[in-house]
């Protein structure tokens, strides 16, 4: 049996393979702990290779590359460590370039609330699986606190709540595992907390009727009946302009969303930035009676951020809903803000003796209607913004019919229009 023959700088150590680098001006070794074979040493020739050029170039992180050798504490570099609360800051500082300043702000807010809980002055790498099942325990059931000497119960949080906290602070310390602060992601391990599926809740046509009688005046009336009948998000619904109308056409374009900290965004769909939404006759009946209101309006340049870091475009916007209309002496603000929603769906509710939904049930309900009424689930999610059917489907399934027995009829009734019959001198044949 011939010699085995080795790349250059590895060789065999007691039936494992390891290599040798001149680092420093000095001559190591680093076991690589994997069997001697001819695959292995060739992935070793390719490692040593790459640790050679990061040294002659500069970028060499012996801690990163070997974080378990022993030749670390020789050349005086240590293992990277950072505080919880140092984590934090340098992570949220790096997530502003690839998330929404409204999803910054959320992610700031869990924060805010986690880093107290794990200990900010707690070395990152010291964190353990074990704190983390007690902290979301916290979370999920509540704790006692203390607060002017007495013990004060916290109310605990819901089960989505604690996940997206839990998932959230799980890739800031993804980012720490990256990075060369720890060996593993004491998060990896920790499955969801299991929830139960929110059912949608929507109106019945004889509550729709109640409602919108309930309203105080035709703006809040036009309002409602737009948002019930076009599905759209809150944020979108405020942020219509008579720009995105076109009243002749009979559609309606979604050009932005406003968050909840009051900034203009492009939309929240995975469909597209831009969607248009083909209005029906009650929708388009509203907006007919509202472009009597506020078609005339003044029209405002907005800003609205871009998905790009850094970026905004100016959007001209006379504002479909105008707070100014119906407030006393006409003051307030030229448009809505998505929190104001809610402070008005809430007096007409208890006005038409209604059992309490949240104001997002008007959304719900018009996928419900739709789907009741025999409507294409391709086309419902294309008019929501999602990107596809699978989340009407996954939702809605419940108010979809069975209609076996009218596609059955239609069918019957094309093949007659479209499909010759039998000839007659074929039938009896064979």
């Amino acid at each position: 049996m011939g010699k085995e023959t080795y790349p250059t700088g590895v060789e065999n150590h007691g039936g494992s393979l390891r290599i040798w680098f001149q680092y420093n001006g000095q001559r190591v070794r680093e076991n690589l702990c994997v069997p001697d074979t001819a695959k292995n040493r060739k992935v070793a020739g390719e490692l040593r290779s790459s640790v050679c050029f990061a040294i002659k170039m500069g970028s060499f992180n012996y801690a990163a590359q070997f974080p378990q050798s022993v030749n670390l504490k020789r050349f005086g570099v240590e293992k990277k460590e950072i505080t919880v609360s140092a984590l934090a800051e340098k992570w949220l500082d790096l997530k502003k370039m690839d998330i929404s300043a409204n999803t910054h702000h959320r992610y700031c807010s869990v924060v805010r609330n986690m880093v107290p809980r794990i200990g900010g002055k707690k070395l990152a790498s010291a964190v353990t699986k074990e704190d983390l099942l007690f902290i979301r325990k916290d979370l999920l059931t509540g704790v006692q606190v203390i607060t002017h000497s007495r013990l004060q119960p916290v109310k605990g949080r819901t089960v989505p709540t604690v996940n997206f906290y839990m998932t959230t602070i799980g890739g800031m310390f993804q980012f720490a595992a990256d990075n060369g602060y720890l060996d593993v992601n004491p998060f990896s391990s920790i499955r969801p907390l299991k929830k139960s599926k929110a059912e949608p809740d929507p109106l019945t046509r004889d509550e729709f009727s109640r409602f919108i009688s309930a309203c105080p005046n035709r703006q809040t009336r036009n309002l409602w009946m737009l948002a019930f009948y076009t599905g759209v998000r809150h944020g979108e619904l405020v942020s219509l302009a008579w720009e995105d109308v076109d009243l002749k056409a009979g559609t309606l374009t979604v050009r932005r969303n406003l968050t909840s900290r009051g900034m203009f965004t492009l939309p929240k769909t995975d469909a597209g930035t831009d969607r248009v939404i083909h209005l029906v006759g009650p929708a388009l009946s509203a907006l007919k009676d509202q472009a009597e209101l506020t078609r005339l309006g003044k029209q405002h340049l907005t800003e609205v951020r871009l998905r790009e870091y850094g970026r905004t475009t100016t959007h001209p916007c006379t504002f479909l809903f105008c707070p100014q209309l119906v407030s006393p002496g006409g003051v307030g603000r030229h448009h809505y803000a998505v929190g104001t929603l809610r402070s008005i769906w809430e007096p007409a509710m208890k006005r038409a003796g209604l059992r309490y939904r949240k104001a997002y049930q008007s959304r719900h309900t018009y996928a419900c209607w739709l789907l009741s009424a025999g409507a294409n689930p391709a086309f419902i999610a294309s008019q929501m913004g999602h990107a596809s059917a699978q989340m009407v489907y996954s939702v809605y399934g419940a108010w979809m019919p069975e209609c076996s027995a009218s596609q059955v009829e239609y069918i019957n009734q094309r093949l007659k229009e479209n499909v010759p019959y039998m000839p007659q001198g074929a039938r009896g044949a064979g």
